[in-house]
């Protein structure tokens, strides 16, 4: 089963960047996704620019409207994610509960719908 790991925090959470703290903190990125890989339970993963950065689009009526930055204001924003497949939800709450966002804020496991009988 494919799941997605979402991961939300405050703007403000978590060590502030150029510190040594923020250094840690990439640290232990690397090594969970390291582990991760060499699980063979990693699909793809990356962070996402900050949320001012995001357009929002919807169309009503047939007509495209856009909007700067996220559809609504939010005190946890996606940060990123990761897209692992595993045996089951107990094994992918596992891995979410190894990534450092979960010390600064959350990470949301999500399973992926595998929809027309394709590979989810």
């Amino acid at each position: 089963m494919k799941y997605m790991l979402l991961l939300f925090g405050a703007a403000d959470a978590g060590p502030a960047p150029g510190t040594p703290e923020f250094q840690e903190m990439l640290r232990e990125y690397g090594q969970a996704t390291d582990a991760m890989q060499k699980a063979g339970v990693l699909l793809d993963s990356n962070p996402l620019q900050p949320a001012a950065t995001a357009t929002t689009v919807r169309v009503r009526n047939g007509d495209r409207q856009l909007t700067d930055g996220p559809y609504a204001e939010i005190k946890e924003m996606l940060g990123g994610y990761y897209l692992i497949e595993c045996e089951n939800l107990d094994v992918a709450v596992k891995w979410a509960a190894e990534i450092p966002a979960v010390k600064y804020g959350s990470v949301e496991v999500r399973p992926i719908m595998q929809m027309g009988g394709g590979p989810a």
